[in-house]
């Protein structure tokens, strides 16, 4: 087995021996689970697929009802 050095803030540090002691494991086991998930994951993300908003008219300025201040007005046309 190989020893790695990393630096980390001090508290989260605290925190993750604390929660590791009351899952009954230690950070270096977690730490050596994670990079064994992380090494081995092959898969990819799935892309995001974009979403068609329509917030522009084609001519100057937004789409009729569209509120620039608004995030609902925006949502609501995602809906469309």
């Amino acid at each position: 087995m190989t020893n790695l050095t990393i630096a980390l803030d001090e508290n989260i540090i605290r925190q993750a021996r604390i929660r590791a002691i009351g899952e009954g494991t230690s950070v270096s086991a977690k730490v050596r689970e994670f990079l064994a998930q992380y090494a081995s994951a092959t898969a990819q993300p799935a892309p995001v697929k974009p979403v068609k908003l329509r917030v522009f008219s084609g001519g100057s300025g937004l789409a009729p009802g569209i509120d620039p201040s608004s995030n609902k007005s925006y949502l609501e046309a995602m809906g469309d």
